[in-house]
């Protein structure tokens, strides 16, 4: 009982600060007062105010200076937007359990253990074909608030990797269509095609996406695109270029792919737009994955769906068994919703723009 009341006093100092940073009532820059006034202001421990202060920094709301305290740091444009569930665990970062890019060993093994703790043989039983409703929703509401990506819990689907959904997608789009894909591009797109009997289209990649020249003269019907630093050549669509990506689409009444690696933990101080978020056809399919964001060994994706395409998904491809263990998917659901996988991406971001400058 102690240790839940420490916690709520923690994650009350903890929102109320931050709704006033979020107000505007602390500009960036300006210096928080010490922990130990903080601690004295709420009536609580220093080591209480200094948990509540230290998840602020983890957020990028501050910053820790040695020996002169936390300062300001927030700027609406620059943080993804962590969820303040009512009942937070809290998650300690020290710095020395993560380099640039790996997610914390000690947070990922903490949240296992609170899964198994929380829902015990739940974790061993079979889940829905398309993926478990906790993630598929945590996923939802994750995609609206920091990628501006409005889906349905419905219009996900949980694989083992990407490129297993890319097989689904062939499945459903079919074998006949002619799909171009970025050259160069990430092997096993390509593999994955061939080995679907699919006929592709090498597209070459300018300094600013798709060669426009060979995109509008192909023969292309699905177009399969990494719009973020397209893996080897580091290329990124600019805006401009996924604008006549939407109206090659238009022209074409094709369909395109969205590989969205690596978006996310992007330096820059605003997470790139999606095709996803601005198409209203209903022909833009949505791919990302968690191998870059947690670790290349946890073997899970997703596929974000047009409700357009919903039933033919589940009539074509419902009837496979998901290929993500339950238990997998839970710790995910977890890390989600107690914000502590956005808050690992805000350090991320925050260390690359470091490197960077």
């Amino acid at each position: 009982m102690a240790e839940k009341a420490i916690e709520k006093q923690y994650l009350h100092i903890y929102r109320s600060i931050r709704k006033d940073i979020e107000a505007g009532l602390y500009p960036p820059g300006t210096r928080l007062a010490s922990k130990r006034t903080v601690a004295r202001d709420f009536g609580v421990s220093v080591i209480t105010a200094e948990h509540a202060l230290q998840l602020l920094a983890d957020e990028g709301y501050v910053t820790a200076k040695e020996r002169s305290g936390y300062f300001v740091t927030y700027d609406e444009a620059d943080t993804f937007p962590v969820e303040m569930p009512e009942n937070m665990t809290r998650s300690y970062w020290p710095e020395t359990d993560t380099d640039e890019t790996g997610f914390p060993f000690g947070v990922y093994a903490k949240t296992a253990r609170r899964v198994l703790s929380a829902y015990g043989e739940e974790v061993l039983q079979r889940c829905p074909n398309f993926g478990t409703d906790i993630l598929r929703t945590a996923l939802s509401r994750y995609l609206a608030r920091a990628r501006h990506i409005e889906a349905d819990p419905a219009q996900i689907i949980i694989g083992s990797g990407a490129e297993y959904l890319y097989g689904l997608i062939v499945q459903v789009l079919g074998r006949s269509r002619i799909y171009g894909i970025e050259d160069p591009s990430y092997e096993k797109i390509a593999q994955v095609y061939r080995a679907n009997d699919i006929t592709t289209q090498s597209l070459p990649l300018g300094p600013d996406g798709i060669v426009s020249s060979a995109l509008w003269e192909s023969d292309a019907q699905v177009l399969h695109i990494t719009p973020y630093r397209s893996y080897p050549s580091g290329v990124t669509a600019t805006n401009a270029k996924k604008r006549e990506y939407m109206r090659w689409r238009a022209q074409r009444n094709a369909y395109i792919i969205e590989d969205d690696f690596e978006s996310e933990i992007t330096p820059a101080r605003k997470p790139e737009e999606t095709l996803f978020s601005m198409d209203d056809s209903g022909r833009v399919l949505y791919v990302n994955t968690f191998t870059n964001t947690v670790s290349t060994a946890v073997r899970t994706a997703y596929l974000v769906v047009p409700k357009n395409l919903q039933k033919q998904f589940e009539d074509r491809i419902g009837f496979y068994t998901c290929t993500v263990p339950t238990f997998d998917q839970y710790i995910l659901a977890e890390l989600i919703l107690n914000g502590d996988f956005e808050r690992h991406i805000n350090r991320v971001r925050r260390q690359k723009r470091k490197s960077n400058e």
